[in-house]
């Protein structure tokens, strides 16, 4: 049995995607970030870097409990623990890594800074939008290149870097970015999201309650680091 900690943010919907895929039991143990849950000290026990998703595997390495932190980390224990969705060839599983890598640094650090100065910052940011404006559209202009040679990010099949990714472009209208100047990434896109266990995981997902909606002045400032939270 795997415990998974999560809410519904991009980086949690990976976890979901994995474990609908690969068949494991597992069960979902909510966090709401927007409470300020994740700096418990239970939790923080478990990622010191208090943030989600976590999981538990309970039968890890050695038969013995086993908990990992980071989403690209889990993605790859539990590739490695299956088998599955991380080629075993070298330059086939480093394909893969690398297009990992680009959501890990790039298409999810900066979508997720484009979504905050769009949605949550205040009046007066035009330029953070701008900037990182610009490098999601280029983001995803270097993903449109590679989905015209590639079926899947990582190379002819579908992988931990396309589960990665996917998620974070759930958003892409919002985001700035147009399927109809992306037919590449719209194919893949949707032979994605017609994958039983992808609608498996995406309605586990939408069955999380969050307080994000009704979050307080307070909650928000604690979640994003800012007003008496603040560190700068």
């Amino acid at each position: 049995m795997i415990d998974l900690y999560a809410l519904t943010s991009p980086n949690v919907q990976k976890i979901f995607l994995m474990l609908e895929e690969i068949d494991l039991p597992y069960r979902v143990l909510p966090v709401d970030v927007w409470k300020g849950e994740q700096f418990k000290p239970e939790f923080v026990r478990l990622n010191p870097n208090a943030k989600i998703p976590v999981i538990v595997d309970h039968e890890g390495p050695g038969g013995r409990p086993y908990t990992c932190f980071e989403s690209g980390a889990i993605l790859m224990y539990l590739a490695d623990k299956t088998g599955k969705f991380l080629p075993k060839d070298m330059a086939q599983r480093y394909d893969v890594v690398q297009w990992l890598m680009v959501q890990l640094t790039g298409v999810g650090p900066m979508s997720g800074q484009l979504v905050h100065f769009k949605r949550f910052a205040p009046p007066g940011n035009d330029y953070a939008v701008s900037r990182y404006q610009t490098e999601v559209r280029r983001l995803y202009d270097v993903m449109e290149q590679r989905l015209g040679a590639a079926a899947y990010l990582g190379g002819a099949d579908y992988s931990i870097a396309d589960i990665a990714t996917f998620p974070w472009t759930r958003n892409h209208d919002f985001l700035g970015a147009k399927w109809d100047d992306h037919p590449n990434c719209a194919r893949w896109f949707n032979a994605i999201a017609e994958r039983p266990a992808v609608k498996r995981a995406l309605a586990k997902v939408d069955a999380i309650q969050s307080s994000r909606d009704n979050a307080k002045p307070e909650d928000l400032d604690r979640f994003f680091g800012r007003g008496r939270f603040a560190r700068a």
